[in-house]
């Protein structure tokens, strides 16, 4: 039996980015907030007047955290995700649309099948972790 802690500087995603690249997230995060757009739970949590940038953002974090460049965090510092998005109500009906939301863009994105579970399970545990109202 291994006792052996896991070690934080693996990344248990590996690197999708080199399967995915620039284009496939460009792709994955346009779809998603497409549907973010006309949302009835997730739409009026979103200024009107910055969905280029929440998507920028998104996009620059996915590809950082899956092994691409450091944009987000050259630009953003540490990510403090729970910090940031503490000023909107997430309960259990929007971190279920979020990650219903993004399966339906993951789907039309035209990635490759085996990036499809490692994504949707990062996705499910971000979203859970999220959760801020009950």
């Amino acid at each position: 039996m291994n006792t052996t802690p896991p070690t934080p500087d693996v990344d248990p995603f590996g690197s999708l980015y080199t399967r995915i690249g620039e284009d496939g997230f460009a792709r994955l995060v346009a779809g998603f907030y497409e549907r973010v757009k006309a949302d009835d739970i997730l739409g009026p949590m979103y200024p009107k007047n910055d969905w280029e940038g929440a998507e920028q953002r998104l996009r620059d974090f996915l590809v950082q955290r899956f092994g691409g460049p450091t944009r987000y965090s050259d630009q953003r510092g540490h990510p403090r995700l729970r910090m940031r998005h503490m000023p909107f109500a997430i309960d259990q009906a929007a971190r279920d649309r979020w990650t219903q939301l993004m399966g339906q863009s993951l789907a039309e994105a035209d990635l490759p099948e085996d990036t499809h579970a490692p994504l949707t399970q990062f996705f499910d545990q971000v979203a859970t972790f999220m959760m801020n109202r009950s």
